[in-house]
């Protein structure tokens, strides 16, 4: 599947129907928390980081999760990523550590998925 970079929002039924044609019950996101975006459809994070990273998004604003649609909105995501393990903005693990930025990627998240 080919990448895509979400800047309108996208609906829960379509989510999931991406995540049946990849991974079954997951699809891999990237989010831009500067730029309000995120790219779905890679078969790895560091595919969709890469993607926005051409489009002029910054390495610091570029965080790894999981969708999981089928669970709804309250488990919908997952902060796992190795493209996370960043020493360098104190965040040492595949999650992501400081809970302003993971509020911020629920924030971002919740306005381009349209929950039906």
């Amino acid at each position: 599947m080919d990448i895509r970079i979400i800047k309108e929002p996208i609906s829960l039924k379509e989510l999931a129907e991406i995540a049946r044609g990849q991974f079954g019950d997951l699809v891999k996101a990237v989010v831009d928390i500067e730029k309000e975006i995120m790219a779905i459809g890679g078969e790895l994070h560091a595919d969709e980081e890469a993607v926005l990273l051409q489009q002029a998004s910054k390495q610091d604003n570029l965080w790894g999760i999981n969708l999981y649609p089928e669970l709804g909105q309250e488990e919908l995501i997952e902060f796992d990523s190795f493209i996370n393990i960043r020493p360098s903005q104190n965040n040492r693990s595949r999650s992501v550590e400081n809970p302003e930025i993971r509020e911020r990627i629920i924030d971002i998240v919740n306005k381009l998925v349209i929950y039906e």
